[in-house]
């Protein structure tokens, strides 16, 4: 299956929520898009019955939107929009790789850190293609939930790219009436930013499934913000980016907003449910298990005190209980806020 001949193409890679999401926001600006999807049997499903009803539920997919589960007919469009999860964007770019036209331009929709290497997703990217895409590789992020950007709710998101003209291109091809790009050349400071935000959204959920109201929420917020911050800027990302869209406001819309899939997991944990059962109950992906992992590496490795981060660890994968972590946050000795 290929994309129908047009002036406007680009292929939007994993067909989740958000994938999905992205393919009807351009599709709705007039692109053809090629939505690659993981799933064989959930591609001709999609493809017969115009609609993700497994990750995106109510919404039609236009004509413009062509599923398919083969990754080679979507491999060659001048622009491709990664939206994978983390976990398997090693693989899919590998297995890309040899399909690529020498022109092509690439989006990173994924938000997270490998896991094993703690590495962002555009080193990770480079890694896989090569450090001549630098110049065609660029970011996208901020605070995105699926559904409101399918429904059409305006929304505001960064473009971050080391190459300018790149990231300016990219703005004035993606605008939209209801997507309103703005662009950076800080990548380190927003990949940080998407990726450290779900681990504190779910500390948000946890506080919220043990009872705790608005006072708790926003102290978390404020210091789950310090410590992005902390780790970014000693790896090369400015204080600005997290203050934007990328760091503060994604980071608040996941730690409040109901449709956040980490808070409800974390919401599931404070309630008393282990994390596997959490996980179990929904098909969506909640980037910040495997990013909690990751960035206590980064933490150790960049000598940053990330107090918050440590317990979330703790409490995924060192069974401590969410109610103990919280009073030993609370009990740590007393310092200034700067």
């Amino acid at each position: 299956m290929s994309l129908p001949a047009g002036n406007k193409q680009l292929a939007v890679v994993g067909a989740g929520s958000w994938g999905t999401a992205l393919a009807l926001e351009f599709s709705r600006q007039g692109y053809q898009v090629g939505l690659w999807v993981y799933e064989r049997d959930l591609g001709a499903r999609i493809a017969a019955e115009r609609e993700n009803n497994v990750f995106l539920r109510g919404f039609a997919l236009p004509e413009n939107i062509v599923p398919t589960p083969d990754l080679g007919a979507v491999a060659g469009a001048p622009l491709l929009v990664i939206a994978v999860p983390s976990h398997a964007l090693r693989r899919v770019l590998s297995d890309l790789r040899p399909q690529l036209p020498p022109a092509s331009e690439m989006v990173l929709a994924t938000k997270g850190l490998e896991e094993h290497t703690s590495l962002r997703v555009t080193e990770v990217t480079l890694e896989v293609l090569g450090q001549d895409w630098t110049s065609r590789l660029a970011t996208l992020t901020g605070p995105t939930f699926a559904r409101e950007v399918a429904a059409g709710d305006p929304t505001a998101v960064v473009v971050a790219a080391q190459s300018p003209a790149l990231a300016v291109s990219l703005q004035q091809r993606l605008s939209s009436p209801t997507l309103r790009l703005y662009t950076s050349n800080d990548v380190v400071g927003a990949e940080l930013a998407a990726s450290l935000k779900n681990v504190i959204a779910i500390a948000a959920g946890i506080c919220q499934g043990l009872g705790m109201g608005s006072n708790t929420r926003a102290a978390l917020i404020a210091r789950g913000l310090a410590e992005m911050s902390r780790l970014a800027i000693a790896m090369g990302g400015a204080a600005e980016t997290l203050a934007g869209l990328a760091g503060l406001g994604d980071l608040v819309l996941t730690c409040t907003g109901e449709l956040s899939r980490n808070r409800a997991l974390g919401i599931a944990l404070g309630s008393g449910q282990t994390l596997a059962q959490a996980q179990a109950s929904t098909p969506m992906v909640a980037e910040g298990v495997r990013t909690a992992a990751a960035a206590v590496q980064l933490a150790a490795r960049w000598g940053v005190e990330m107090p918050i981060l440590r317990q979330m660890h703790r409490v995924l994968f060192e069974h401590l209980a969410p109610r103990q972590a919280v009073a030993e946050l609370m009990g740590r000795a007393l310092r200034p806020e700067r």
